[in-house]
C-alpha cells in the first residue's frame, strides 16, 4: 500500500464513520472529504471542483426541476385521484399504492412521488379504520423499487451511467429490463405477503382516536368589560402574556360570529370570546397575566355534560376544520427550516399564517409547552391555516401534509403542457438527438418559460444538499481510482471470493453496495463502489456493464434502515415505526431483489 492509497483509505474511513454517526449533514461531510483530498494533494486543483459541472450532477438538478413542473401541472395528482376508488381491501390498496408510486418514481424524483402519495395513503388508512403503518412502509419501498427502472429514476442510476466505458453512457431505458423485473417482483411480494410483516400499531382506530384530539385542549376565554386589552390588538395580548405561555388562538367569536385564525392585528373588544388551545398550566398563567376570564370550557367530556353540551363541544371542534381555515397534520422533513428551532423563535403566525396547535413525536403527542419544544425531523405537527395558502405555507417551511389534503389538480391545459414538454425530452433522449443532460435541462427551462414553475420555485425544487454531496464525492471517487486504491480493494475482494462464478461475483457486489447504502447516502455509495467494481470486472474479465448494473441496483435498494434513504425516513414518524421495524419487511425484500436481479443482469448484460 502506497502513502497516497493510505491517505485515501483514511479519508474514506473517516467519511463513512461520519455518515453513519449522522451528527453532521451529509453534504458537509462530503465537503470535508473533498477538502482532505485537496490538502493531501491527491488531485490537481482543476479536478477538485469539476464535480459541480459534472453531467451527472447537472442531470440530477434538471430532473428535480422537471419533477416539480410535472407536479405543478397536476400530472401526478391526476394519477393519484384514481386511488380513492380502490376500496378498503388492504391487498388492493397496497397493490395500487405501490404500483402508482413505482410508476411515478421511474420518471420523477422518488422522494417527490412519495411526498405526493403519503397523504393519500394516510387518508385511505383512516377511511378503512387501519393504522397508516400498514401502508406507509410498502409505499416507501415501492418508491425505491420504481426508481430503478430508468436512468432518471434515482441519482445512483445517473451516477453509474457516467462510469460506463465506451462511447456512450447508459440510455434512458437501459435500466428497464432489470429494474422492471425487480419492481414487479417486489410489488407482488409486498402485496401478497410483505405487508403482513409491517408493524400494525394502533389499528382499528376510529375517527375519534386520532393522534391529535384537539377538543381535549380547547377553552373559551372572554375579554371582560373594563379589560385593558379592549381596544388593543391580539398581538399585544399575546406579547404581554410572555413567551413561556403556550396559548394558541384558534378563533375569535364576536356577536355569535366566528372568525377562524384571526389576524394578530385584529383589535379586541369587550365581551369578545377567544377560542384557545392550551394545557392547563399554561392556561392558568395566561389568565393570571392578562386578566381574561374563562368562558365555556371544551376540555375532556365528562358525565356532568348534558347531551346538548356534548353536541355543542363537538360542533365547535368540527368548525375549526371547516370553511376557509382548516386543521391538518404535517411531517417535518429533514431539510425543513424548523429543525432545531422552537415555535417562539419562528413567528410562524406572522410570517406564514400558521398556528402550530400540537406536536407529536414517536407516535405520542408531546405534553410539554410548545415554546419549549425544539423540532426534530420526522415530528408530526397539527397546524391551522388558511385553506388557499396552507399547502404553500407548509412547503415554505419544509413540511409535508399528511391528512386533509385535497388533490391540487392542475388545469387540463397545464397538465397537457407539462406532459408534452416531458415527453418531448424523453423522445429527444431515446432517439439520440440530444444527450440526457441537455434534453432535461431544456425541459426544465421550457417549464419555467411555460410558467409551470417560476424561477424561484425552480431553484427551490433542487435539493442542493444532494447536489453538493454529488459534486464533492465524485472527485473523492476519482482519487480512489487514480491512486490505485480501487484496484487494491478489488484485488482483496478477488482473493476472498476466488473461484466464485460470475453470478456469485455480481451477488457479492450487489449485496455489498446494498449494505453500504443502508448506512450512507445511496448516491455516495454508488460513487464509492463503482470504481472498485470496475477494477474487479477488469481483474475477472467480466463485462463492466453487468457489474455496474449490480452497483446501481444495490445502491437504490436500501430497505433495512430508516437512514438508508430519505423515503424511509419520511414515513418513520407518520407510520409510528421504530428503527428495528424496517428489516422485518426489508430483509426478505432485499433477498428477493438479489435473487431476481442477478440472473436478469447476466441475461441482459452478461
Amino acid at each position: 500500500m502506497t502513502t497516497e492509497q493510505g491517505v485515501v483509505f483514511a479519508v474514506l474511513a473517516a467519511t463513512l464513520a461520519l455518515f453513519v454517526w449522522n451528527r453532521l449533514r451529509f453534504d458537509v461531510v462530503a465537503m470535508l472529504a473533498l477538502l482532505a483530498i485537496a490538502i493531501a494533494g491527491l488531485l490537481p486543483t482543476e479536478a477538485l471542483f469539476a464535480g459541480f459541472g459534472h453531467p451527472a450532477v447537472v442531470t440530477v438538478a434538471a430532473v428535480l426541476v422537471v419533477s416539480q413542473g410535472l407536479v405543478n401541472g397536476g400530472v401526478v395528482d391526476n394519477i393519484a385521484q384514481l386511488l380513492g376508488k380502490v376500496g378498503h381491501r388492504p391487498t388492493l390498496q397496497i397493490l395500487t399504492l405501490t404500483g402508482v408510486v413505482a410508476l411515478c418514481s421511474g420518471f420523477i424524483n422518488n422522494v417527490g412521488a412519495l411526498a405526493l402519495l403519503m397523504p393519500v395513503a394516510v387518508w385511505m388508512s383512516r377511511e378503512s379504520g387501519r393504522s397508516p403503518s400498514l401502508l406507509l412502509m410498502p409505499l416507501a419501498f415501492g418508491s425505491l423499487l420504481g426508481g430503478t427502472m430508468t436512468l432518471i429514476g434515482t441519482p445512483p442510476n445517473i451516477i453509474i451511467a457516467s462510469y460506463r466505458e465506451g462511447a456512450s453512457s447508459f440510455g434512458l431505458f437501459d435500466y428497464a429490463p432489470v429494474g422492471a423485473a425487480i419492481t414487479l417482483a417486489g410489488i407482488a411480494f409486498i402485496t401478497l405477503v410483505g405487508w403482513r410483516l409491517t408493524p400494525q400499531r394502533g389499528e382499528d382506530s376510529g375517527e375519534d382516536d386520532k393522534l391529535f384530539s384537539v377538543g381535549d385542549y380547547l377553552t373559551e376565554l372572554k375579554v371582560p368589560e373594563g379589560s385593558s386589552y379592549a381596544g388593543a390588538t391580539l398581538h399585544n395580548l399575546l406579547s404581554d402574556s410572555g413567551e413561556d405561555k403556550d396559548v394558541v388562538v384558534l378563533a375569535l367569536i364576536r356577536e355569535d360570529k366566528r372568525q377562524l385564525a384571526p389576524s394578530t392585528y385584529k383589535v379586541l373588544k369587550e365581551n369578545d370570546l377567544l377560542l384557545v388551545e392550551s394545557d392547563t398550566e399554561s392556561l392558568q398563567g395566561f389568565l393570571d397575566k392578562t386578566g381574561l376570564e374563562l368562558g365555556s370550557q371544551d376540555e375532556d367530556e365528562d358525565e356532568s355534560e348534558t347531551e346538548e353540551e356534548q353536541t355543542a363541544r363537538k360542533s365547535r371542534k368540527k368548525e375549526l376544520n371547516e370553511g376557509e381555515v382548516q386543521l391538518t397534520e404535517a411531517v417535518i422533513t429533514p431539510e425543513s427550516s424548523l429543525v432545531g428551532q422552537t415555535a417562539n423563535r419562528l413567528n410562524l403566525r406572522e410570517r406564514h399564517g400558521l398556528n402550530i396547535v400540537a406536536v407529536a413525536r414517536q407516535g405520542h403527542r408531546l405534553k410539554r409547552r410548545l415554546g419549549d419544544i425544539r423540532f426534530n425531523a420526522g415530528d408530526i405537527l397539527l397546524v391551522q391555516g388558511f385553506e388557499d395558502t396552507l399547502t404553500s405555507a407548509l412547503s415554505a417551511i419544509g413540511c409535508l401534509p399528511l391528512a386533509e389534503r385535497g388533490l391540487r389538480l392542475g388545469s387540463p391545459r397545464k397538465t397537457l403542457l407539462a406532459s408534452g414538454i416531458f415527453i418531448a425530452s424523453i423522445i429527444a433522449i431515446v432517439s439520440g438527438w440530444l444527450p440526457a443532460p441537455v434534453a432535461l435541462v431544456a425541459a426544465a427551462v421550457a417549464m419555467v418559460l411555460a410558467k409551470l414553475i417560476d424561477a424561484p420555485g425552480a431553484y427551490k425544487a433542487i435539493d442542493w444538499s444532494v447536489i453538493v454531496l454529488l459534486a464533492a464525492m465524485i472527485p473523492v471517487g476519482q482519487a480512489l481510482e487514480t491512486t490505485g486504491g480501487a484496484e487494491l480493494i478489488a484485488g482483496q475482494m478477488l482473493a476472498l471470493g476466488g473461484g466464485l462464478a460470475p453470478a456469485g461475483v455480481l451477488a457479492m457486489v450487489l449485496v455489498g453496495t446494498m449494505l453500504l447504502s443502508n448506512v450512507v447516502n445511496n448516491a455516495a455509495a454508488a460513487i464509492l463502489v463503482a470504481p472498485i467494481a470496475l477494477s474487479l470486472s477488469a481483474e475477472l474479465g467480466m463485462p463492466s456493464d453487468a457489474i455496474l448494473m449490480a452497483v446501481a441496483v444495490g445502491a437504490s435498494c436500501a430497505f433495512l434502515t430508516p437512514i438508508g434513504h430519505q423515503s424511509n425516513a419520511l414515513v418513520m414518524e407518520p407510520g409510528g415505526y421504530q428503527f428495528g421495524d424496517y428489516w422485518k419487511l426489508g430483509l426478505p425484500l432485499s433477498i428477493l431483489v438479489t435473487v431476481v436481479a442477478v440472473p436478469m443482469i447476466l441475461l441482459v448484460w452478461g
